[in-house]
């Protein structure tokens, strides 16, 4: 595909931010066209090249390559003057900022959005922060694991009666958060070509969180229910959850509505089942029984036997997958979702493929998080139109 049909070719950001949540933002534009440049701390730049898992590289963490993918970096102190005036230089000739500071560093740095606006009216300034950048708590400092407590998600996690624990151990709500700046951005683009204004896209970890939990705001609002955790399962559907297989492997099933469980039964070959246990009410008022009897049957066999009986019945059902599971699966390879890329002195890195898939623009990996101010020569220099001489004394001064 040429560089053209990019759907955001001509699209410039500058990724300002560090660790996930709006650099992640940055990433998705990059894959799709966007020149996405990554000014990071002279000393070391983000901290996501120390993150995780290190690689022979001096940071190039996994997380980093990973992450930081489709940017040119290049090393700029943001809280010197002279480093202030240069990305002001940059922000002339940008359509994009991210950032995910504390509230009030931008300003306190002379780079608020006050400063920013005049400079590119037309600017899109993404801000992402634990809490946004209004209310009580705004100030606070906020990470994932913060965000999907404060935002209910942990505490409907994990086992009834037990600690509630970490959804999936991973970023979740960093990620989660990125998605909607991006789709902010993308919205803040749309309107920019009606108005020719750019705005602020203010996303807080917290609310990211807070919008994915199913109806438990109206719930609680209308009859005050306070959802709990509830395990492998669910209290609005039965049989639904996880089920252990004769192999020790796990299955998940789910049994969203009759139809569904008629299909189970006729899958477990239980006419009995489907005659006790058809409708959703009764199966919820007897659900302990329901779940003996699934059970049973799951622990009668492999885990890839159950999953061909499902199939073949049309029962919704999926092996409960390890990354090793994910990597030997053929729908992950038919769909192209991992991708190799080769880094020098490395080999090849596996890396997440983008996502979504677009029929006639689609995004691409093409690199792997930069080596740290690979590109301060390009931009500085040959854009900025800064002297060599210039660039040693900014060196010199920490400034880059």
């Amino acid at each position: 595909m040429s560089e053209t049909s990019k759907p955001l070719k001509g699209i410039r950001v500058l990724d300002i931010a560090c660790f996930i949540a709006a650099p992640y933002a940055a990433t998705l534009l990059g894959e799709f066209g966007a020149d996405v440049i990554k000014v990071e701390h002279p000393n070391g730049g983000d901290p996501l090249r120390l993150f995780g898992t290190q690689t022979d590289l001096p940071y190039q963490s996994l997380a980093w390559l990973n992450e930081a993918r489709n940017k040119r970096s290049v090393t700029l102190n943001l809280s010197k003057p002279e480093g202030a005036k240069i990305l002001k230089e940059m922000a002339k000739n940008c359509d994009v900022i991210c950032e995910n500071f504390r509230p009030g560093t931008l300003e306190k740095w002379g780079l608020g959005w006050d400063v920013l606006s005049k400079i590119n009216p037309g600017l899109i300034l993404l801000r992402i922060s634990g809490y946004g950048q209004t209310g009580p708590y705004k100030d606070r400092p906020g990470f994932a694991r913060i965000a999907h407590a404060f935002g209910g998600l942990t505490h409907l996690s994990g086992l009834p009666g037990e600690t509630p624990v970490t959804p999936g151990s991973t970023s979740l709500g960093d990620y989660m958060t990125g998605m909607n700046g991006c789709i902010g951005i993308m919205m803040a683009l749309r309107h920019r070509e009606i108005t020719g204004k750019g705005q602020i896209v203010d996303c807080a970890l917290f609310e990211s969180v807070f919008r994915v939990l199913d109806e438990i705001a109206p719930r609680y609002a209308m009859h005050g229910f306070i959802r709990e955790p509830e395990g492998t399962g669910t209290l609005n559907a039965c049989p639904h959850g996880h089920f252990k297989c004769k192999d020790g492997k796990y299955i998940a099933i789910a049994c969203t509505t009759d139809k569904m469980f008629q299909r189970l039964t006729l899958a477990m070959q239980r006419p009995d089942l489907l005659e006790r246990f058809g409708d959703q009410t009764s199966r919820l008022a007897s659900r302990d029984t329901v779940l003996i009897e699934v059970e049973q049957w799951t622990n009668s066999l492999s885990r890839h036997g159950l999953l061909e009986i499902c199939v073949q019945n049309e029962v919704p059902a999926g092996a409960i997958n390890s990354i090793a599971d994910i990597f030997e699966d053929p729908q992950f390879e038919a769909r192209q979702v991992m991708k190799k890329v080769s880094i020098p002195k490395l080999g090849d890195v596996t890396v997440p493929n983008v996502v979504p898939n677009l029929s006639d623009s689609p995004g691409e990996v093409q690199t792997l998080g930069p080596v740290l101010g690979a590109d301060n020569h390009a931009l500085y220099v040959d854009e900025l139109g800064l002297s060599e001489i210039k660039l040693k004394e900014l060196k010199d001064i920490g400034v880059i």
